[in-house]
């Protein structure tokens, strides 16, 4: 998939070496194509590090990508592991992009799961986001804290703290296989989690506008979507890299906590010295890739202000033909 970014993102060289396609805004206006319009609200705080794990998730498709970076304008301090001039060059903010439509959004995660969601500083910002995304994105892709807070606005399902971190390689089996969306996933896949806080199973599941569709007996319901596909949530981090964890581990050792979270099914015998092992980027791949094609390419409309006139409910026919109730 060649994605479409500023030439001078810094992404673009490393993504570059990495045999990835990336395509600037000069050789893209040449194509006599319309590329998938995707903006991405960045809430972590190592924006470089995750532009990089969802550029790399995108580029497994055939599709032309342009990607847009968002940032929440009421939270400044998070651009503390950025520089002024990366986020003032090329992030934008929502009262500049409020009148655009999109065809695909994501969300990211947060480091503010500990604090209920009307506590976060820019909550009120991202509702308003969250609402506006109902009416100018055909599908948004809520991951880890942002499928929590999606959850929670959306649809009421609370959050609750957990009696330890949750973090390590889980175990995940799928549900409801015809479903495009898990499309080419075997029965059993590994993902990644780092979180502090769950959703209850039974709270998905008594909501009729909900499908669980991968579970894990660890981690609980890992992706979620409700019905039409115009909403997915993804509770864990599928885009992670796979020295992520290993980076948040060893930040924990040197902060010398009292109890330090071990990441399950991580290392290669449980041994941090020996190194993770990769065990999940096939199908955290197949995932974007099944997001983009059919929930994002085969249901946006080709002038994008059409999207103001989609139903919410538009694809629930489609939906329910393609999942085995």
């Amino acid at each position: 998939m060649p994605i479409r970014i500023n030439a001078d993102l810094p992404a673009k060289k490393i993504l570059e070496k990495e045999n990835i396609f990336v395509m600037d805004y000069e050789r893209s206006m040449k194509q006599d194509i319309r590329p998938l319009e995707i903006i991405i609200l960045n809430l972590m705080p190592t924006k470089q590090e995750t532009e990089l794990q969802l550029l790399r998730s995108l580029s497994n498709t055939p599709l032309q990508v342009d990607v847009t970076f968002l940032k929440a304008a009421t939270h400044t301090s998070e651009f503390k592991n950025a520089s002024a001039s990366h986020m003032e060059t090329f992030y934008t903010t929502f009262n500049e992009i409020k009148d655009h439509y999109y065809d695909g959004m994501i969300i990211t995660g947060a480091p503010v799961e500990t604090y209920d969601f009307e506590e976060v500083d820019y909550w009120e910002e991202l509702v308003t986001i969250m609402d506006w995304s109902r009416t100018h994105v055909t599908s948004t892709f809520h991951i880890c804290w942002a499928a929590q807070a999606g959850l929670y606005y959306h649809y009421g399902v609370q959050k609750y703290q957990l009696p330890e971190k949750l973090v390590g390689v889980f175990d995940h089996f799928t549900i409801h296989r015809r479903t495009e969306l898990i499309r080419g996933f075997d029965d059993v896949f590994k993902a990644p989690h780092s979180r502090y806080t769950g959703i209850r199973r039974d709270d998905v599941e008594n909501n009729e506008k909900l499908t669980i569709l991968a579970d894990s007996a660890e981690a609980g319901p890992f992706i979620i979507m409700a019905k039409g596909g115009r909403q997915i949530f993804v509770t864990g981090h599928p885009e992670y890299d796979v020295m992520s964890l290993d980076g948040e581990y060893r930040r924990d050792v040197a902060k010398q906590l009292d109890v330090i979270p071990f990441p399950k099914g991580y290392y290669k015998d449980d041994n941090p010295d020996r190194g993770p092992i990769k065990s999940w980027r096939c199908h955290a791949n197949t995932l974007y890739t099944n997001w983009l094609n059919y929930y994002v390419y085969q249901m946006t409309t080709y002038d994008l202000k059409d999207i103001a006139n989609m139903s919410w409910e538009d694809n629930i026919e489609n939906f329910e033909d393609s999942v085995d109730l």
